[in-house]
């Protein structure tokens, strides 16, 4: 019997819904309206709401939560949604601070997970940095999900020797990656999350890989947009490498 499709539903910001291998799985929930102001470590400011209500999605098989402690990963009604799915799999720390379906896996951690139709799947937590070394106080994990080739999802993270690991030991097929160059006054002039060019020098490793750009719009702290990551691309001759995510639409990935 052939593998079921691959699909990819983009919400907003760091919110995709994967349906692969016949489970249903969405990352970092965000369904606030647009317009709200979060201040947690910083202040972040919502440009843009869901395309998609949390209340349309349906059954969730899991949720993929990067972190937990910023609201462009997990803002107020995307906390409430974390109830409603089968279990969140997410940092040890936001486990804990989380409770309930939430579990924690620390990098390199694997769980295997059940959803409808006795499907499993394996996941396994890759490293994350949010930021250079001195200002990534936060703990966030990515997560490869052991289907299709290998479909990894970065979570908040700039490109580090952890990330180049997650190359070298999956070869993932496909890339979700958290761009925009997100920056924060609080914590200086230097990106939190990759830049375009980052994404470049991570496509010219991961050299299997096809592209999967997130998180890079809605939020008033991200510095690049969809233009700047088409150009980088475009001036690295790997444009083909890119898969564009249009909101509200699901996209069949061959």
């Amino acid at each position: 019997m052939s593998e079921p499709s691959l699909s990819m539903t983009y919400i907003g910001g760091p919110t995709v819904l994967i349906d692969a291998a016949g489970m249903r799985l969405l990352t970092d929930p965000t369904f606030d309206d647009a317009g709200g102001s979060y201040v947690r470590t910083s202040t972040l400011h919502k440009l843009t709401g869901p395309a998609i209500p949390a209340s349309a999605l349906g059954h969730i098989d899991a949720v993929l939560l990067s972190h937990h402690q910023h609201a462009d990963n997990l803002d107020t009604a995307g906390e409430a949604m974390l109830k409603k799915a089968t279990r969140v799999v997410t940092t040890v720390e936001g486990s804990i601070a989380l409770g309930g379906n939430a579990f924690g896996l620390a990098p390199w951690q694997t769980a295997e997970i059940e959803g409808q139709h006795n499907r499993t799947m394996r996941i396994t937590a890759t490293p994350a940095r949010h930021g250079p070394p001195e200002r990534a106080s936060v703990a966030v994990v990515g997560f490869l999900l052991d289907a299709f080739g290998g479909i990894y999802v970065s979570g908040d993270t700039v490109l580090y020797e952890g990330v180049r690991e997650v190359v070298e030991r999956s070869h993932p097929h496909i890339a979700v990656l958290h761009l925009g160059a997100a920056r924060v006054e609080q914590a200086g002039p230097e990106p939190l999350t990759m830049t375009a060019e980052d994404a470049v020098a991570f496509a010219r490793v991961a050299t299997d890989a096809r592209i999967v750009p997130i998180h890079y719009e809605g939020w008033a702290h991200f510095t690049e947009g969809r233009e700047v990551i088409e150009q980088a691309f475009a001036n690295a001759g790997m444009s083909d490498r890119l898969i564009w995510l249009e909101a509200g639409e699901p996209v069949v990935i061959g």
